[in-house]
């Protein structure tokens, strides 16, 4: 089982939308896929009730109420973590993620938070120490203007990872609002996007992790 958390102390900066991507992707090649949302907004769980019955399954957890049980054991584990996240509640949430992936917006309040946040993390890492892998992704981008090569120089200078950059495009608002992915969309319409994606799906799988026994998360 490979184990995968979305996470940003920083709300809004599209950990619903990599999570929930990640897991259609997943699913679709034929893996059993879990999604544990433990965000009490819902995001996740909510799509996956406008998912069409005849896509691939995906399993939703409202992890922020019910545990994920030891004895629950997908190919994939797709944690969608909750905003505010900090503290022994983040040490927490860490003992159960193989890798880590935070995606930053291009915007100076969320490089500011984001930089304290990767402090955090970095050291909460180091105490346990945690043996995930940390990678960071530019989301929402537009890679022509200023902002975007603030945000870009900023994780280029970080100790974790810099892997891609996903455009802001509509293609991301088409996919949720249908309970889809983006891999799930006309491949024409979305060649470009998919083609963002590879970086991740490529960090995703290359890992060669320990096996992971996913203990009850309350």
């Amino acid at each position: 089982m490979r184990s995968i958390m979305l996470l940003n102390a920083k709300g809004g900066c599209g950990k619903t939308t990599l999570a929930t991507n990640l897991a259609s992707y997943h699913a679709g090649l034929g893996h059993t896929v879990m999604l544990a949302d433990f965000d009490p907004q819902g995001s996740s769980v909510d799509w996956l009730a406008a998912r069409p019955a005849a896509r691939p399954p995906i399993h939703g957890v409202k992890a922020w109420k019910d545990p994920v049980r030891a004895e629950q054991r997908p190919d994939y584990l797709i944690i969608d973590a909750p905003a505010g996240v900090s503290g022994r509640e983040l040490m927490h949430l860490l003992r159960h993620a193989q890798q880590v992936l935070i995606p930053v917006l291009p915007s100076p309040i969320d490089i500011r938070a984001a930089s304290h946040f990767i402090g955090e993390l970095l050291l909460a890492c180091k105490a346990m120490n945690s043996r995930a892998k940390l990678a960071v992704v530019a989301n929402r981008a537009r890679e022509q203007t200023l902002i975007y090569q603030d945000l870009e120089r900023f994780l280029s200078s970080l100790d974790v990872p810099f892997i891609t950059t996903l455009r802001e495009t509509q293609n991301y608002i088409r996919a949720v609002q249908q309970g889809l992915g983006i891999f799930e969309l006309p491949p024409a319409l979305v060649a470009s996007d998919v083609a963002q994606w590879q970086d991740v799906l490529d960090w995703v799988g290359s890992s060669r992790l320990e096996s992971h026994q996913v203990e009850a998360i309350v």
